[in-house]
């Protein structure tokens, strides 16, 4: 709910993909950090796969994560990623069987995306055995393992900071940047780095 919130508030203010791809451009010049491009399909099924994936890797994209475009029914996403050089990131699931993660592992992509849990993101996610038995599958297929889905505490970072090679956190920032009273620049980028800092346990 929290995204769909933030999506619909963007797009009635006027946001659009090309200015999406500016910010991306933005922030790699100012922030020299790998910056990853998660969308829906839509905007990538209309703009054109092979489009979409040419104008990410102009603006600067170390990769991108398409969740509703899986590997063998992408639109070509991952023939397009490798012709540009532009890694895709599968999203794997903890239900996923085991010869689906295989076929998945297939593809040695850099990176594969761990949702931690099914459902609905937004509302916190618990690191349990079975949490970590999935990461250590994750692990095992050779690929960087980034995760997230509900992440929206210290404890969680901690918990999960020997099993991954980064966190994924999304609704926490984004119910945060809503918080923000007028949406000024300064005032939402002091946010960020506020959670940020909360979340690394600082």
């Amino acid at each position: 709910p929290v995204i769909q919130k933030a999506c619909s508030r963007a797009l009635e203010a006027g946001f659009g993909l090309e200015a999406g791809f500016s910010l991306a451009e933005r922030i790699v010049r100012y922030a020299k950090v790998p910056v990853f491009i998660m969308t829906y399909a839509n905007p990538v099924v209309t703009m054109g796969v092979e489009a979409f994936v040419a104008r990410a890797a102009a603006a600067g994209a170390a990769g991108l994560i398409v969740p509703d475009l899986v590997p063998g029914a992408d639109e070509g996403l991952y023939a397009a990623g490798r012709r540009a050089s532009m890694p895709i990131v599968p999203v794997v699931v903890p239900t996923m069987e085991a010869g689906r993660l295989a076929e998945i592992a297939s593809l040695k992509e850099e990176f594969i995306y761990a949702a931690l849990r099914t459902g609905i993101t937004g509302r916190q996610t618990r690191i349990e055995p079975g949490t970590l038995a999935f990461l250590a599958d994750c692990g095992r297929t050779g690929m960087k393992v980034v995760a997230g889905f509900g992440i929206r505490g210290p404890e969680q970072i901690e918990a999960l900071s020997h099993h991954v090679h980064a966190a994924v956190v999304g609704s926490a920032l984004v119910e945060g940047i809503a918080q923000t009273a007028g949406f000024a620049a300064d005032d939402i980028y002091s946010t960020v780095y506020d959670i940020t800092r909360r979340l690394c346990g600082e």
